[in-house]
């Protein structure tokens, strides 16, 4: 994984995808972005996909798609 400082010194299109993709309250990519690095498509498809499923208009709230998301971590054992 690299971090925002290694990404941001050398440009391109990755640096792009982690300006694009930081998280405003901390000030970083989530380690579940950065796990892309290597392969910044996956990158760009993972935080499309998740920002359609979490934040695009539809039929359950913030909170709702929050405690789906919860639920769905804890079927599948993920800790994060």
């Amino acid at each position: 994984m690299l971090d925002e400082e290694e990404v941001a010194a050398r440009g391109g299109r990755l640096a792009r995808l982690y300006r694009g993709n930081t998280d405003p309250e901390h000030g970083t990519v989530d380690n579940v972005l950065k796990i892309h690095s290597l392969r910044p498509e996956t990158l760009d498809g993972h935080a499309r996909l998740y920002h359609s499923v979490m934040h695009d208009p539809g039929r359950l709230d913030a909170a709702d798609r929050e405690t789906l998301a919860v639920l769905v971590s804890a079927a599948n054992h993920c800790v994060y």
